[in-house]
């Protein structure tokens, strides 16, 4: 039987590889640095569950970050849930994102990795 897929967006980083926790809850993890290369990615493969960063990106006319972006396309695809993590400094910025998509679990920063890993191991 074939394993989920999960897909690590990771912008920014500088946060630990949670890779190993992915793998460790059962998933194929697929690592994406550009919300582009992302999006096409999630159109081929269909990823079971999404994590991705919110970076607050005040040069954006009509968005707050490419992650708004990247759920126009997510939200044709009923059965993948994302995962967000995201900067309490930005947590005002984040609420507006948040009136207009739907996130399965958000955290901040640091992140807790007994938390996130149940998050990922209940999506499976």
């Amino acid at each position: 039987m074939s394993r989920p897929t999960l897909l690590s967006v990771i912008e920014l980083g500088g946060y630990p590889d949670f890779r190993p926790l992915y793998e460790k809850a059962g998933y194929n993890v697929l690592t994406e640095t550009r919300m582009r290369k992302a999006m096409a990615t999630i159109r081929k493969k269909t990823p079971r569950v999404i994590v991705a960063e919110f970076n607050f990106q005040s040069d954006f006319r009509d968005r707050t970050s490419s992650l708004e972006s990247m759920m126009s396309v997510v939200e044709r695809l009923p059965d993948t849930k994302v995962v967000v993590f995201y900067e309490k400094e930005y947590a005002h910025q984040f609420e507006r994102l948040l009136n207009v998509c739907s996130f399965h679990r958000t955290f901040t920063f640091p992140i807790p990795e007994e938390e996130l890993l149940a998050c990922v191991q209940a999506l499976l």
